[in-house]
């Protein structure tokens, strides 16, 4: 806006000045071409810088006084701007010139000074602008990474802007908008770190117990009834013991014990603890070593061929192609909202209790691997993760 501002003044001023100076310099030849019309009347000798027809006389202004018209014209003579007023005189021009090139320097000066000045109102703006919009882009970009570090699961991360935190201080629309986010960030904090502690503590007091239970059922006599009431607490045990793994992913408190592995071993061994499941099929298409927590991977995997013979049908297959590897069933496929927000605790379409992909998740995140879900072509589900090479 000041660059505007700055240069309609600058068109303003030169169209006004320039207006005036030539008004001034035609009033002026006008005037001594009327002291050349009354001496040429009277017979008497014409006054110096005027003449009939006079060498110099622009042909477009001759032809004007010719037609019967008087006009005046800025023309170069003799390498200097004049300024020429001519009227008729008996079928010929009679013309007057008067000297222009110090009315032209002046306008040329008044424009270059205006230029100057535009330039430096506009160096100087653009340096202060940037220098105010630099300041606030870089706290608005501060912002939006610690925004994006916290969406990301780093509920650690603040902005801290000073303005926050020094009352007197005056507090524009970045920093309401840093300490709001800071706010908000240490409120999301605290709740989940009760939830984390509620759930831990409710899983270490479930196992105490479960465990008498289980070896109360033990003692049952053989028969239906005690196969369903060990059914049971198994099921108990194994939600108690997913309810404590998930807190200590949430905590992010594990310890990542990382190391080379071939990783068509790996798919095998998990391919055979799960055969109780069901019949899974593997298939190679390019083996390769992966440095990685063998403990937590096979976590992943187990989990993913346990919830394709669960919730899917068969065959199921699990494919390896370099770092990546596909589990993929042959039913409904993922529902809606699994593809749409990832696994959800306790959802599962009404089978099971959701923890299985949810662990799956959290032990993909924490060995660096990528897990996505989505559905396979020709129908079912494939979920496929990718591991880091070493």
């Amino acid at each position: 806006m000041c660059c505007s501002l700055a240069a309609v003044l600058g068109v303003l001023v030169h169209v006004e000045v320039t207006r005036q100076t030539v008004a001034t310099a035609r009033d002026k030849a006008l005037g001594r071409l009327h002291d050349a019309s009354r001496a040429y009347e009277a017979g008497e000798v014409l006054p110096p810088d005027s003449g009939l027809d006079p060498a110099g006389l622009p042909p477009e202004l001759r032809d004007l006084a010719v037609s019967g018209r008087r006009g005046t014209v800025v023309a170069d003579y003799e390498g200097r701007a004049v300024m020429w007023a001519a009227a008729p005189a008996d079928g010929r021009a009679l013309a007057a010139a008067v000297d222009y090139s110090q009315s032209a320097r002046t306008i040329s000066g008044l424009d270059n000074a205006i230029i100057g000045s535009s330039a430096l109102a506009l160096g100087g703006t653009l340096l202060v602008g940037a220098f105010a919009v630099t300041r606030v882009t870089r706290r608005l970009h501060q912002t939006a990474t610690v925004a994006r570090r916290i969406s990301n699961g780093d509920l650690d991360a603040r902005v801290d802007d000073p303005r926050t935190k020094d009352p007197r201080r005056r507090q524009d629309e970045v920093s309401t908008v840093a300490g709001a986010l800071d706010t908000m960030a240490g409120t999301l904090q605290d709740k989940l770190l009760r939830e984390q502690r509620f759930t831990a503590d409710v899983a270490h007091e479930l196992r105490t117990p479960l465990t008498g239970l289980q070896a109360a059922s033990e003692l049952l006599p053989e028969g239906r009834p005690t196969e369903l009431v060990r059914e049971r607490v198994r099921t108990m045990r194994q939600l108690t013991e997913d309810l404590l793994e998930i807190s200590r992913l949430d905590s992010r408190s594990e310890v990542v014990e990382t190391d080379l592995h071939q990783l068509e071993r790996l798919v095998r061994r998990v391919v055979r603890g799960a055969a109780g499941v069901g019949v899974t099929e593997v298939v190679v298409r390019r083996d390769v070593h992966v440095e990685t927590d063998r403990r937590r991977l096979e976590r992943v995997l187990g989990n993913l061929v346990v919830n394709a013979h669960k919730h899917g049908r068969g065959p199921v297959v699990v494919t390896v192609d370099g770092p990546v590897v596909t589990v993929r069933d042959h039913g409904d496929g993922y529902p809606d909202y699994l593809l749409e927000r990832g696994p959800q605790r306790f959802r599962s379409g009404g089978k099971g209790h959701g923890l299985g992909l949810t662990i799956a998740v959290g032990q993909a995140e924490a060995i660096g691997a990528r897990l996505e879900f989505r559905g396979a072509e020709g129908g079912g589900a494939e979920a496929v993760l990718t591991l880091p090479l070493p």
